[in-house]
């Protein structure tokens, strides 16, 4: 009897910890990772809706450049997105010579 009174809350639980908990946590993971991968050379927005690019980066703050050349310093906590990445950037340019290369060499085999 104990337990059928107690199923309702445990279903309850259940479903708020897949709806609201679980999700909630993995964003703010994700946050968290993406503001500690932050490179110079970035392209962010911030909470307030600043688009800049990462001038410098401290353990806690970013200097952030604006396209008429103003600095601004900001927390970290403060960046919201990454648009474009330099790291992306240089894998993407990299994994393009690779593909170059090989197709080279495959061209060269079929001569």
């Amino acid at each position: 009897m104990a337990w059928a009174q107690l199923l309702p809350l445990v279903i309850l639980f259940v479903l708020f910890y897949f709806l609201l908990i679980r999700p909630q946590q993995k964003r703010q993971k994700n946050i968290q990772q993406m503001q500690s991968n932050l490179a110079k050379g970035d392209k962010i927005v911030t909470i307030g809706g600043l688009h800049a690019t990462v001038d410098s980066i401290d353990e806690n703050k970013v200097v952030l450049r604006c396209d008429n050349g103003t600095r601004l310093t900001f927390d970290r906590s403060a960046i919201r997105e990454v648009t474009e990445s330099v790291a992306a950037k240089k894998a993407k340019v990299e994994s393009q010579k690779a593909d170059k290369t090989v197709a080279e060499k495959n061209a060269g085999e079929t001569k």
